[in-house]
């Protein structure tokens, strides 16, 4: 092709840019670059510091390492619950996520003290820390931070409240067996459909036959092989799943977590709920260095899941005033026992009285707030971790870093980082706001002194009224 003043053009001709090879690029350590002093993780680092944090955990976690000079050294436990830290107020799920936010962000790495050439764990490491560390030692971690809490005035153990939740498991109703024959789910039910004379590959006339089966889903019968500690069991919304269920008991007065436990998903709540208020105690009596069998707590709330006669009468056995909602109206007292028939009568009294009603509003302001910022905000609901011991593990752990989320939001004012932003946003608001009614008064101002009010002996000095602000340009809701 040739153009009319002559030259060729040339069609396709273009210069290709390759990538270029990374040189080599040296900057001092103290030139590279860091996070200022007043993010979330600055001041939890400070929290944690003003606690003792850091040397009571290594020495807690001191008997699960081999002190030997063979191998590579572990890595810092302080670090593992720092970044578990990370996971709970990130709102992370799994460890892998947990892991590469560690990696990806200066403040928390400043917060794990890992330089920015330093590669932070792996989330095969915090599998294989968390294996390591047994329950007991989760418990007493969840411990230390109630103490926390204890010395600056945050714990009560007066008036308790206990209630559960649902964490759906990592498991799927699609990959159960049958835990005598061990066949899938739907292989099993066309099997009994076609004994039944039923076509099994009609598909509309199996799922009928399954609807109206009596016994289907059970327990007893139904076994998830990849978590065999999952069961079936309704999710918050009534859909069916695997689940567990996580239970916490709470001080009243304070919002304090002071015992945290994931439970078998099948599990009554009224199942041997005495024990459990009992062994808070135990808790709180630890957090206090007095004796196991002090008794300091006074009332028990829950809802009526909670209920249960003979319960009811083991608690107030040990003279604590049960305040929970008998699910039967009509009870038939005349055939309980004495015993129980005056427990019924107390609880029943308890829940109609002007303190009744006031601690079960405060129990589901406290306890809903607590399974909100740990499960829903904490990365526990749809937690990717197997088996009951693992999940209780987190649970204990999230439970206690909700602890030190209520001490940081007494020492700071905040206690996530969700509300260090909104105390953010609400001062700048605020500086936006005074900023305007200084420019209005600024404007109104000069208005006065151009028409010559200001100027002449003995003038009217008046205050400023709304309508003035107005005339500046500043309405009412500015």
């Amino acid at each position: 092709m040739r153009r009319a003043d002559g030259f060729a053009k040339k069609a396709g001709v273009f210069a290709k840019k390759n990538l270029a090879a990374q040189q080599e690029l040296w900057v001092a350590t103290h030139q590279l670059p860091k996070s200022p002093k007043a993010t979330f993780y600055a001041r939890l680092d400070e929290t944690l510091e003003s606690i003792g944090f850091v040397e009571k955990v290594r020495e807690i976690c001191a008997p699960a390492y081999k002190q030997t000079n063979v191998g590579r050294p572990g890595i810092d436990p302080v670090v593992y619950l720092k970044m578990i830290m990370v996971g709970f107020f990130e709102d992370l799920p799994s460890e892998r996520a947990i892991a590469a936010r560690c990696g990806d962000s200066i403040a928390i790495r400043r917060f794990l003290n890992y330089e920015l050439d330093e590669n932070t764990p792996d989330h095969s490491s915090l599998s294989v820390i968390r294996q390591r560390l047994g329950l007991d030692t989760y418990q007493q971690v969840f411990t230390l931070c109630l103490k926390a809490l204890q010395e600056h005035g945050l714990l009560r153990g007066k008036n308790l409240g206990i209630d559960s939740s649902v964490i759906e498991a990592n498991a799927s109703l699609r990959a159960l067996v049958h835990r005598n024959t061990e066949e899938q789910y739907w292989d099993y039910v066309k099997r009994l459909a076609a004994a039944r004379g039923i076509d099994p590959e009609d598909a509309a006339a199996v799922r009928k036959f399954d609807r109206n089966r009596p016994g289907k889903g059970s327990n007893q019968d139904w076994v998830n092989p990849h978590d065999p500690d999952a069961k079936i069991g309704p999710k918050k919304d009534g859909a069916t799943d695997m689940i567990y269920k996580p239970e916490a008991v709470v001080d009243l007065d304070t919002g304090a977590v002071v015992q945290a436990e994931v439970h078998p998903g099948d599990q009554a709540d009224h199942q041997e709920v005495a024990t459990r208020i009992l062994e808070a105690q135990e808790t709180i009596n630890e957090v206090r260095g007095e004796e196991k069998d002090v008794m300091t707590v006074e009332t028990v709330a829950s809802d009526k899941g909670y209920y249960a006669v003979k319960e009811v009468a083991a608690l107030q056995r040990e003279e604590i005033k049960t305040v929970i909602v008998d699910p039967v109206s009509n009870r038939r007292l005349e055939k309980l026992e004495p015993e129980e028939r005056k427990a019924v009568q107390s609880a029943r009294r308890s829940t109609q009285s002007k303190y009744g009603k006031a601690l079960l509003r405060r129990r589901g302001m406290h306890i809903e707030r607590s399974f909100a910022h740990i499960l829903d905000c904490g990365g526990m609901r749809r937690a990717t971790l197997r088996g009951w011991e693992n999940l209780n593990k987190r649970f204990k752990l999230a439970a206690a870093f909700y602890n030190l989320s209520q001490l940081m939001r007494k020492l700071f004012g905040f206690g996530t980082p969700k509300q260090l932003a909104a105390l953010a946003g609400a001062l700048f608001s605020l500086l936006s706001y005074l900023q305007s009614i200084t420019a209005a008064i600024a404007t109104t101002l000069g208005h006065r002194f151009q028409s010559g009010m200001f100027r002449a002996p003995g003038a009217d000095l008046r205050l400023l009224t709304l309508g003035d602000l107005e005339i500046a340009g500043c309405s009412t809701g500015c």
